[in-house]
């Protein structure tokens, strides 16, 4: 846009994101604020994840796409909560040089989805970003009165669920670093294309949310790999658990590149953006919380159980909560106890 004179932000607001904030609680993006009263007999459920180029996303892709993950990213937590979604706010830190056509996808990806997902924009803030696109979204959600499902409720005993399939998207973004490696996987190009989609485009479990809200005693969305997101239940639930590695739900594209690459195994439990459920039963809840997953068309796969923590051995005084990941023959494979970490 070079010689040109870029719209304000107030133009910006008013062309590409009032149409999106159809709620009376918006006020037209014209206030400060947005209102919101929670229905009776409900709590808030709130939620904030920020995706940024370079880290979640590339750079060259689409503005919709990122728009899209960056709302689903936020409702796959409130799924895990078995929260309903209702609207959100949007932070967007814009790099040197965005153009108009890049904000207009961008509002056309966050509207597809928001229609799809029944959610609505409250308001937000527009910012230059010192580097790359940036989009920060908080979320708004609603659960029945005290009824949140929390991460750290798990019990000894607890049979342990995930939902969807695991790894694709790590799977995909290794397809995309690493070419000459995938090319060793002998996938198809719908396979392919699987995993590409599943990196850029999560699909949030929402209509899980009622089976988790009816049936799970505690769960959490996999945002940074079921090795790193288990252990953080497991460690706020004061318990450990164990998975075994066979029962780990795959693709067909992630069963075949494993079969071909089994290195690839800390990728498919670490490599993260798989945003599917993990959620801890109880084992008299279990066969009410599968059927309700069968009703709601969301598969759900038993990957192990929880398990009690083991003593301390030494000085530290504290049991240990590392969950264990065996392999078919009972082997332990500490290695796919990993995750994706920021620092």
């Amino acid at each position: 846009m070079s010689g040109s004179i870029r719209p304000s932000e107030d133009d910006l607001i008013a062309r590409f994101f009032r149409p999106l904030a159809t709620a009376a609680g918006a006020l037209g993006l014209v206030d400060d604020c947005a209102e919101l009263a929670a229905p009776p007999g409900h709590d808030l459920v709130l939620k904030t994840d920020a995706v940024a180029a370079g880290v979640h996303f590339f750079a060259e892709d689409d503005w919709a796409m990122v728009a899209r993950k960056a709302l689903r990213v936020n409702l796959s937590d409130l799924a895990a909560k078995g929260a309903t979604p209702v609207g959100y706010l949007l932070t967007l830190a814009l790099p040197a040089d965005w153009r108009e056509a890049d904000l207009a996808r961008f509002a056309a990806g966050l509207g597809e989805d928001q229609a799809a997902h029944a959610v609505t924009l409250f308001g937000g803030d527009t910012i230059r970003s010192p580097d790359g696109l940036i989009v920060s979204i908080a979320i708004v959600g609603f659960v029945p009165t005290g009824r949140m499902v929390r991460r750290a409720a798990a019990r000894a005993g607890d049979r342990l669920y995930v939902s969807g399939t695991l790894g694709d998207a790590a799977l995909g973004l290794v397809a995309r670093t690493d070419p000459a490696r995938a090319a060793g996987w002998g996938l198809d190009a719908s396979e392919r294309a699987h995993l590409t989609r599943r990196y850029l485009l999560p699909e949030p479990r929402l209509a899980l949310a009622p089976a988790v809200l009816a049936h799970a005693r505690a769960a959490m969305d996999i945002s940074d790999g079921l090795g790193l997101d288990l252990a953080r239940m497991c460690r706020g639930s004061g318990v450990t658990a164990e998975v075994g590695l066979a029962d780990l739900p795959l693709s067909d594209a992630a069963a075949r590149a494993l079969a071909a690459d089994p290195g690839l195994i800390e990728t498919v439990t670490g490599g993260g953006d798989d945003y599917e459920i993990l959620a801890a039963v109880a084992p008299e809840s279990a066969g009410a919380f599968e059927a309700a997953a069968t009703h709601a068309g969301v598969r759900v796969t038993a990957i192990g159980v929880v398990t009690a923590a083991e003593a301390a051995v030494g000085e530290g005084g504290e049991s240990s909560t590392t969950p264990r990941f065996v392999d078919r023959d009972g082997r332990s494979r500490p290695s796919a106890a990993v995750g994706f970490r920021h620092f």
